[in-house]
């Protein structure tokens, strides 16, 4: 009979004494680690279909649902409630800055602006005094009102040969047309602040919109914070007249 040799295999991953003993003497490398499962992740498709999975989504996302959900009305009526929302909140986020602009873009940007944006337009010179002034204002109230586009213009690019004694001006857009016309510093008071830029331009129309509170409530706060204003310069003047 020939010599048989057996090999004696254990549980994967376990070891023998002898192996143990041979390893600690370096005649055997490393014992491997015992093999492990990776975690279960369920998949987007194991999921529950509720609210927080709608919210989970974009809405490109939620565009490609509408025929995955016509069994359920509710997460359907909740989908249609995210995608308006979305949809609302990238109108919010169109602006946001003053945009500067040239001649050329001026029809593209303004005249053919959307009939529910309202434009306003500052023409201006690089080096008057009056225009940086106008100019910090415009920028605060952009941010505030991101909904209301806000674009700089240099005034002769605008107008050829608009005197210079005009600038800082503003002008206001809707639907193409012109619904307000600023010219010099002095059209907003003694002291041009963002919160008296505000109220003028409020004044007839609803020129300011933040892209979350209706009309008269954006009119009633741009009159809060105009009223703030004034009462805090009044105070402020009190106290350096006190303190001389």
């Amino acid at each position: 009979m020939g010599d048989y040799h057996f090999v004696y295999k254990d549980v994967e991953g376990a070891s023998t004494q002898w192996d143990d003993i041979q390893r600690k003497l370096g005649n055997l490398p490393p014992k491997p680690p015992a093999f492990k499962p990776p975690p279960f992740t369920p998949s987007s498709d194991d999921q529950p279909k509720d609210k927080t999975w709608i919210d989970s989504k974009t809405s490109d996302e939620l565009e490609d649902l509408e025929d995955d959900l016509d069994d359920d009305r509710f997460l359907q009526e909740y989908r249609k409630k995210r995608l308006t929302e979305m949809q609302e909140a990238a109108k919010v986020l169109r602006f946001g800055s003053v945009i500067p602009i040239s001649g050329s873009d001026f029809v593209r940007e303004v005249s053919q602006a959307p009939t529910d944006v309202w434009v306003v337009v500052i023409l201006y010179k690089e080096g008057i005094p009056e225009c940086g002034l106008l100019m910090q204002s415009i920028e605060e109230l952009a941010v505030r009102y991101p909904a209301t586009k806000f674009v700089k213009i240099i005034s002769t690019d605008c107008i050829p040969n608009y005197p210079d004694r005009n600038v800082p001006t503003l002008l206001v857009y809707n639907n193409g047309a012109v619904k307000g016309n600023y010219v010099g510093l002095h059209s907003f008071g003694r002291r041009c602040t963002p919160e008296g830029v505000a109220l003028v331009l409020c004044q007839s129309d609803p020129v300011l919109n933040d892209g979350h509170n209706r009309n008269e409530a954006i009119i009633e706060g741009v009159r809060k914070r105009f009223i703030e204003k004034v009462v805090a310069d009044h105070e402020e003047n009190d106290d350096d007249s006190s303190s001389d």
